[in-house]
């Protein structure tokens, strides 16, 4: 006998074993060696990391890809594995430290350090993966990597001396998003934008040759900034060259205050007339507009802050300061910055003092303010590969999914810079370059190789010394599609499972990652690294907001899991992902579905006791009762939905389509509608029905089964004991469903009838406030012979789930009554003395109104574009629901006022 009630915790401790136990999630495993294979890589999680909602999504979709490609008979891998995060692990492992008292990064040395890294990721770095396991992910675990283990380090060094073997990688003096924390250069992604309350400083330029007056616009030039700190460092002052107000000092030059340099004033577009003073300081070595500005008039390019974010000014051109400005150095850059400001204020130059919310570059990790810095770098020249993975996106060969997100990557590719592949850490891929004693370098795939370029390059014995830096973690990512399958040797696995299938991952990581992905695959592989990118949406709360811990919005899934089940998590998460859009999640949706998984273990206790077994050798396709001939096709029609869902990557539609037939079709209607059959004295009848119950509940269970995998294993494996099976095997590697092919015909059409009539009649009862215990006569209107007939069959199910009193068959519709209209048939309530029809046509008319209000005072908003360009996207979105739920309210009311008459 199956358990009272649903417990998750319990079903997934137990299914969990019996898969890792069987090896079901083996690529190649026994009996589909010869199958066409199914590949997804995972997106690797951060080794530091826990689950978030973005995880839960993410490997929930790719689950259901997996699952249902596998019951499909494909040779499914799943490649699992997890990144190595140099910055996030690094930091990790240095709070520990700490926290244990123990020496620092420094005083240990690389290689001490580099073994208490090693150390804590034995330790704790398997906690992610063990959590992707309790959301039921079907990885091949046997075949997990690590960014870092040998195999993939291997692939990262062949990787770099092939593009240094190409011509594309070489070192330059750029800006860089440098963290003054953590000191080194970060990635974009690795920047963060905060909302800051600051202000904009307006200072004077005098202008040379010019005696400096306040008063006379002839003698100097405003500059507005919010960085004042950075003016050590300018070259230039930028004007638009069509500014008519300014444009008469083009060509001139200002002398820089506190420093005393002449420096020019350029025409440029950069600088918008109509934004500050409509001049712009330009500090070429401290912002990245100014570098290319500075390019463009070949300015000179001054740093004036070290790698710790103080001021330096060791550069030559601060050789002749005055003795006041020299005792900036060594100041922090927020320090400077005020006794920078107070400067101005005494020299009489600081003209005004602006509010000013911003946006400010903070690191992610450290937390602190990222300055553009000048440094020398390692950068690949992407370019000729960025060409390769466009002309396979642009001939089909990589389909990126929704369709939209083409113009996105199209545009970051066309428009693509170098990429800077170096950072100041120790945790990570070490560059695989040595120094000789002139600075030149060799690039080697080991010691070995790289002793022997130097001797001929050097001289026998020339010291050399390799590159402290390593590699930014996107580097070895990029190669996650087939390092992980044993590049850079021809492995079998990298026959057989590459290019992959299909990846699914974020949007928000399409240039990062993905994009990536297909340049390497460009340089190293003969073919695209994957058919099909689906990028799904970023996780909201209910209210389309971003989750974060400032806003205290967070839902954390393993609390989802712990109090709900796995399932009922995954199966909200499936229900929101609709293509293209944020899903909104709230805890209320999950609980929801926690209900709806409850829901299906009563209707497979309620099978159980009514003796509803699987028959061998039943024939769904030989049925004969109208009801489970209908149920029949009902499910044809569910599983071709699904289906149509899942390999179109409209999983919210297929996961829709699955919960719609089991609670509304099987549950709510064909069990509803069986019960009769099932306590009935028709032997033959109640024999069928329950055959054809057992056969659904097996076919919902398969159906279900990517989404819910552990209450459809659980139940899979109770119908089987209920049916006398000692071997139930598992759901998960069972064959996919067929479709019966049954014909639904008339009998199909009188159930369907049934069913939409009961509907027409709850919902009608219900918009008129009928109470819930009153019954009611339903009266058919100019039925002929055979409709009456068929009409009179269903008077028990209609007084049984319509509150019907009793049936009449008439040539008019009585007065003082609600008319239904259904498959061309007229029905009618006769509601005298029950409700007040005058009242009701008043309440109904009146809430009309109000909604009707509400959207013309909505779409003002809507059709302003003030609004749409100021308010947050989640607020937009939130009016535009508003608006669309409040037009289903009015033509559901108009419907009822129709009913009124």
């Amino acid at each position: 006998m199956m358990e009272k009630t649903f417990d998750p915790a319990s079903i997934e401790a137990r299914v969990n074993e019996a898969w890792a136990q069987s090896g079901a999630f083996r690529a190649g495993a026994k009996g589909r060696e010869n199958a066409e294979p199914f590949t997804i890589v995972i997106p690797p999680p951060n080794v530091t990391g826990s689950l978030h909602m973005g995880h839960a999504l993410n490997n929930t979709l790719q689950d259901i890809l997996c699952r249902y490609w596998r019951m499909k008979g494909k040779d499914v891998l799943w490649q699992p594995g997890t990144d190595h995060a140099g910055i996030a692990t690094q930091m990790v492992v240095e709070r520990k430290l700490a926290a244990e008292g123990k020496p620092d990064r420094r005083t240990l040395g690389r290689e001490k350090f580099l073994g208490e890294v090693w150390a804590w990721k034995e330790q704790s770095g398997g906690t992610i993966i063990n959590q992707l396991k309790r959301l039921g992910a079907s990885c091949d675990w046997s075949r997990e990597r690590f960014t870092m283990d040998e195999g993939l380090s291997r692939a990262v060094i062949a990787f770099f001396v092939k593009l240094n073997d190409a011509g594309l990688l070489y070192k330059d003096k750029r800006l860089v998003n440098w963290d003054p924390k953590l000191l080194t250069a970060i990635s974009d992604l690795e920047v963060e934008q905060r909302e800051i309350k600051g202000n904009l400083w307006h200072f004077d330029y005098p202008v040379e040759g010019a005696t400096y007056d306040p008063e006379n616009l002839a003698t100097f030039i405003t500059v507005a900034t919010t960085r004042p700190e950075t003016m050590l460092g300018d070259t230039a002052v930028a004007v638009h060259p069509e500014n008519e107000k300014l444009k008469g000092l083009i060509g001139k030059r200002v002398v820089l205050p506190l420093v005393g340099r002449a420096i020019p004033i350029v025409a440029d577009d950069y600088a918008d007339p109509e934004k500050g003073t409509g001049a712009v300081k330009i500090t070429p070595a401290h912002d990245f507009n100014d570098f290319e500005v500075g390019k463009r008039h070949r300015l000179p390019v001054i740093s004036m802050m070290s790698r710790e974010g103080k001021v330096d000014l060791s550069d030559p051109a601060f050789a002749k300061l005055p003795a006041e400005t020299r005792d900036l150095a060594g100041l922090d850059r927020f320090e400077a910055r005020k006794r920078i400001v107070a400067m101005f204020e005494a020299e009489g130059k600081l003209r005004k003092v602006e509010p000013h919310t911003h946006q400010v570059p903070h690191g992610d990790r450290s937390g602190v303010p990222v300055e553009p810095f000048l440094t020398e770098q390692w950068y690949v020249n992407v370019k000729p590969l960025a060409e390769k993975s466009m002309d396979w996106v642009r001939g089909g060969k990589v389909k990126i999914l929704p369709a939209n997100r083409e113009a996105d990557f199209f545009r970051w590719m066309e428009n693509i810079e170098p990429w800077c592949i170096s950072r100041q850490l120790w945790w990570g891929h070490q560059i695989p370059a040595w120094y000789g004693p002139d600075g030149n370098y060799v690039v080697a795939e080991d010691e070995k190789s790289a002793r022997a370029q130097a001797d001929l390059k050097w001289g026998v014995g020339a010291p050399i010394t390799r590159d402290t830096d390593v590699l930014d973690t996107w580097f070895s990512s990029a190669l996650w599609p087939f390092s992980t399958l044993g590049w850079p040797e021809r492995t079998p696995e990298l026959s057989k499972y590459y290019p992959t299938s299909v990846l699914v991952t974020g949007f928000d990581i399409l240039f990062f990652w993905v994009a990536r992905m297909m340049m390497a695959s460009a340089l190293t592989q003969a073919d695209v690294p994957f058919e099909t990118v689906y990028l799904h949406g970023l996780v909201r709360d209910e209210k389309g907001r971003k989750m974060s811990k400032t806003l205290g919005n967070v839902i954390d899934p393993l609390t989802v899991i712990d109090a709900l089940g796995a399932d009922a998590l995954r199966f909200t998460l499936s229900s929101l992902a609709a293509q293209g859009r944020d899903p909104k999640l709230g805890v209320k949706t999950a609980e929801g579905y926690r209900n709806f998984c409850t829901k299906l273990w009563n209707a497979s206790r309620f099978a159980e006791m009514n003796e509803c077994k699987r028959v061998t050798g039943f024939d769904p396709k030989a049925a004969k009762l109208p009801l489970n001939i209908w149920a029949l096709a009902e499910a044809d029609k569910a599983l071709g939905e699904i289906e149509a869902g899942i390999t179109g990557y409209k999983f919210n539609e297929a996961a829709l389509a699955a919960y719609r037939f089991t609670w509304n079709t099987f549950c709510d209607w064909y069990l509803e509608l069986a019960k009769p059959v099932l306590m009935g004295d028709d032997v033959s009848a109640k024999a069928e029905t329950r055959a054809t119950t057992a056969f659904l509940l097996d076919r919902i269970v398969a159906m279900l089964h990517p989404f819910m995998p552990y209450i459809t294993e659980e139940l899979f494996s109770a119908y089987a004991e209920q049916a006398g099976s000692s071997n139930a095997g598992l759901l998960c590697v069972e064959p996919w469903p067929v479709p019966v092919g049954i014909e639904g015909g008339a009998a199909a059409a009188d159930i369907g009838f049934l069913v939409d009539l009961i509907t027409e009649i709850r919902s009608a009862r219900a918009e008129m406030n009928v109470p819930v215990a009153t019954t009611a006569p339903l009266v058919f209107v100019g039925l002929d012979i055979v409709a009456q007939k068929r009409a009179a069959d269903a008077t028990d199910a209609l007084k049984r789930l319509a509150r019907v009193s009793e049936l009449r068959f008439e040539d008019v519709a009585p007065a003082q009554s609600v008319q239904i209209v259904t498959h061309g048939v007229v029905a009618c309530i006769p509601l005298e003395g029950v409700i007040d029809f005058a009242a009701e046509k008043k309440r109904l008319s009146g809430e009309r109104d109000k909604l009707t209000k509400d959207i013309e005072g909505t779409m003002r908003k809507l059709d302003n574009p003030d609004f749409l360009a100021r308010a947050p996207e989640e607020v937009v979105e939130e009016n535009r629901e508003r608006v669309a739920t409040a037009g289903e309210r009015i033509a559901r009311i108009d419907e009822a006022l129709k009913r009124l008459g």
